[in-house]
Order: structure tokens, then sequence, then C-alpha cells
């Protein structure tokens, strides 16, 4: 009679969950199907990085082709100044074609010129900015002050934006003066620190009436209040 065995042979020959696990339970194969999704999620980040790399080099493309490198003022200039390369330097930005402007590869075309007004640091270079002075401008004035120590910021430089103060009530039957608190927007031209004494004198660029009502202000009765660039 023939015996059939069963047992361990039979039960080799049955579908083993972890069969593709050697010894001890380490790693020997992994089926076909359990690689493919262990590699899916690794492509998806490698086709997402490739796509933002394509993204950010065509951006810094398109930028870098809509920005110019121009003349900045590096330090305050006033009126006449012969302008140096020290005084200017390069600043990269988007300029759009209605703002005139001095290409870096033009600078020899401005250097060794006088300025024909007066500009603070970071101010851009145009070419109108050098040549014969054009102080005062159309309807303007420049008129001087004598400030002392404390009547004045000490960063106010030529091109600087400020405010004139009046700072001392007029006296008794000088209705004429400009009264106490009254103020005037004006710009730098030029300053002058004297040597003998504290006394600086700057020169100041307002509307025409303004200069003259400034003008009729005793010595010693204004007061400059410094502003951010452009404002008023």
């Amino acid at each position: 009679m023939t015996s059939i065995r069963t047992g361990d042979h039979d039960r080799g020959t049955e579908a083993d969950p972890v069969s593709w696990l050697g010894k001890k339970g380490r790693l020997t194969a992994v089926p076909a199907g359990r690689r493919t999704r262990r590699r899916l999620p690794h492509l998806l980040v490698g086709v997402l990085l490739v796509l933002a790399c394509v993204g950010g080099a065509l951006w810094w493309t398109t930028s870098a082709q809509g920005r110019v490198s121009v003349l900045a003022v590096a330090r305050p200039l006033s009126v006449g100044h012969i302008l140096e390369r020290a005084d200017v330097r390069e600043v990269e930005l988007a300029v759009a074609d209605t703002i005139v402007t001095v290409p870096a590869e033009r600078a020899t075309a401005v250097l060794g010129r006088p300025m024909a007004t007066s500009l603070g640091p970071g101010a851009l270079l145009t070419p109108g900015s050098v040549g014969p002075a054009a102080v005062p401008g159309a309807g303007h004035a420049i008129v001087a002050v004598a400030l002392k120590p404390g009547q004045f910021p000490l960063e106010v430089a030529a091109g600087s934006p400020t405010l004139v103060v009046v700072t001392t009530p007029s006296s008794p039957g000088s209705s004429s003066l400009p009264e106490s608190g009254q103020t005037w927007p004006a710009t730098v031209t030029a300053l002058v620190r004297a040597e003998s004494d504290q006394t600086t004198v700057i020169s100041l660029q307002l509307v025409g009436d303004a200069a003259l009502a400034l003008a009729r202000v005793p010595a010693g009765q204004v007061s400059l209040v410094m502003l951010a660039g452009g404002e008023r």
C-alpha cells in the first residue's frame, strides 16, 4: 500500500507570506510589486525637484533681463562739485523706460563734470545732474541761514529734504514777520561750517515767497527738521 506523506513537504508548497525573508528575518529579496510601490514616492519627489529647478531658472533669467546697472550717489554732493569716481556707486535695479538714468558703463560721460544740483546719498544720477548749475529751480529761490548746534540735525547734508520751522515768537509790532510755528519745506543746497565759531551757514532752496519770508526771520529764530527722502 502506498502511503502519502503530508506535513513539512506539503507545507512548503503553500504560499508563505514571509517566504522572501531569509533566516533570522533578514531581507533576501523584495517582490517586484513591493519594489515598485517603494520607488514611486522617490520618483515623484525627483520630478518635483526638477520642475522647481526649471521654474527657478526661468524666473531668474526673466528678472535679470529686466535689471540694469546704473550710477547712484555715494556721498552728499553740492552744486558745482566736480564729480569723481568715489562720489558714485553702481546699483542694479529694474528701471522703467520713462526713468532717465546714467548706465554704469557710461560713467566717463559724467565724471569730471560739475554738479548741476545738490544730491544726497542714494539718489540716482541723471544726465541733468551734471553741467551748468540748475539751481535755483524755476519758481524757487535760495536763502542762507546761520544756525547753531541744536538747531539742525548733524546728518543734514547737501540734497537733504528739510522743514524750516520758526521757533521764536515775533516781536510786538512786527506783524510782517512770520509767526512762531510757521513751516516751509526746503532742500539743502550747500552748507559750510565756520572754523572760528560753532555757526553753520546752510543754503536752502524754497519756493520764492517762502524764501523771502524766511529771509525776514531774525537770526537764531529758526530750526531745521530733516525729512525722509522724497517726503514733504
